[in-house]
């Protein structure tokens, strides 16, 4: 259904995917989804906003699902559960905001909602030519008398992300160019003595009270009135992200600010036959559903080394060595997270290096087909993330990114690289064997 700006129209269902597309080139600037949950008119807290540092809202109501391109088309999808939305929420505002350049740069921007259980078109609202803009809101659910309503909207800015979140409410993180510190008061060092100078007469002292008896009738003596202990302030949005490249293919978590807390490294996929709308991710066709396995080859410092993965149920675990966790298979696509994988970066020290793989368990002979983007998110840094290329080889195994201990500093490392393993040899040790990996395989199950 192809909206005009101002119109509205009922939405059908609770479950939606929410795309937004535009054609790239060159001279096109990049583009980024996000979503502001609203009660009147502002966010109640940062935790309202969803977008790439913050990709899912604490109720599950609304997750940012990350980029593809497929061609010369890209798409950012957002998926939203009405049901899940807290009675508060009034508003759920769907923005887009330009990376580098303005709208008037970016042809065919739109927004699109669909059913996400059956693939149905809900709602569709293609933006009006744009000039200067760098921001855009797209489009909106909101509530009326009980029933959600989609609206499209077609509202630009021209103040970037910041100033989009900063009218809603946001607390934005940016960096400031800070005057250099004062220095401190100078204090003049004592004059030279040939003895030290006499210490000062004690004052005089008031007599002590007598002790108190062991038992005490009466209440106790009220407490003494101590200072408030303001609870500490919430730390304001980070905007900046990271996006590796071929040309720029690595990145320091440290110099992005990801040193300590839990990074949570994210596959998530579709098939081209999605995006040109003739099913959904990896079981629309072929022979069946599709199982794909995120994984991670570990080193630790001292020597130690294994896998983390579904099969043999080698979860793996956070918080003793590897450090590394598996948070879930997602066996069959359907999930909308896709897969995930939890690195714990209070011990960074313990790593020597990791490498972040996926395997195709079942259900194809090659990621032919595949369009995948690869996230990292540290708990206290900027976003870190890439899309995998085209594959054009039989490939059942692709390192994803190389993470590497250098000078305690954790250097992240786009692979991107397909392998085709050779007749009888696993992805597992194909993929050992290209990084050099030294370990012993056997046979497994999941």
């Amino acid at each position: 259904m192809s909206m005009m700006k101002g119109a509205n129209t009922p939405v059908p269902t609770t479950a939606l995917r929410v795309e937004l597309g535009w054609r790239s080139g060159p001279g096109v600037p990049d583009a980024d989804a996000s979503a502001l949950l609203l009660a009147t008119g502002k966010v109640r807290s940062d935790d309202d906003f969803v977008f790439y540092n913050q990709p899912a809202h604490p109720s599950g109501a609304v997750r940012h699902e990350g980029k593809r391109t497929a061609g010369a088309a890209v798409t950012e999808t957002l998926v939203v559960d009405l049901a899940r939305v807290e009675g508060a929420i009034e508003r759920i505002v769907l923005a887009a905001s330009a990376d580098g350049g303005t709208f008037g740069q970016v042809p065919g921007l739109y927004i699109e909602v669909t059913d996400a259980a059956g693939g149905q078109p809900v709602a569709r609202f293609d933006s009006p030519g744009a000039t200067v803009e760098t921001a855009f809101v797209l489009g909106e659910f909101y509530r009326r008398q009980g029933a959600w309503k989609f609206r499209a909207v077609g509202q630009g800015y021209s103040s970037g992300l910041e100033g989009l979140a900063t009218d809603f409410g946001i607390t934005v993180d940016e960096p400031q160019h800070a005057a250099p510190p004062a220095a401190p008061p100078r204090v003049a060092p004592p004059p030279p003595s040939a003895a030290p100078a006499p210490p000062p007469p004690p004052a005089p002292a008031s007599p002590a009270p007598p002790p108190a008896p062991a038992t005490v009738s009466g209440p106790p003596p009220p407490p003494m009135p101590s200072a408030p202990v303001s609870p500490p302030s919430p730390q304001p949005v980070r905007l900046s992200k990271v996006t590796l490249t071929k040309t720029a293919p690595s990145v320091s978590l440290a110099k992005q600010g990801g040193t300590s807390g839990a990074m949570r490294v994210n596959l998530n996929w579709q098939t081209r036959k999605h995006l040109s709308g003739w099913g959904s991710r990896w079981g629309g066709g072929g022979r069946g559903e599709i199982d794909l396995d995120l994984c991670a080859l570990y080193e630790l410092a001292d020597g130690g080394k294994g896998v983390v993965q579904a099969l043999g149920n080698a979860f793996g675990s956070l918080h003793r060595p590897p450090y590394i966790h598996l948070d879930g298979d997602d066996r069959t696509g359907a999930l909308a997270s896709g897969e995930n994988l939890t690195i714990n970066l209070d011990h960074k020290q313990d790593f020597r290096r990791i490498l972040v793989f996926v395997t195709i368990y079942e259900g194809a002979d090659s990621f032919a087909d595949l369009h995948a983007t690869v996230t990292l998110q540290p708990q206290h840094g900027a976003a870190i993330d890439f899309s995998l290329d085209e594959c054009t080889v039989p490939s059942t195994v692709c390192a994803l990114a190389l993470i590497t201990n250098t000078g305690g500093d954790l250097l992240v490392q786009r692979e991107a690289r397909y392998l085709v393993p050779q007749r009888g040899v696993s992805p597992q040790r194909t993929v050992d064997r290209a990084y050099d990996w030294g370990m012993n395989w056997t046979p497994g199950r999941k």
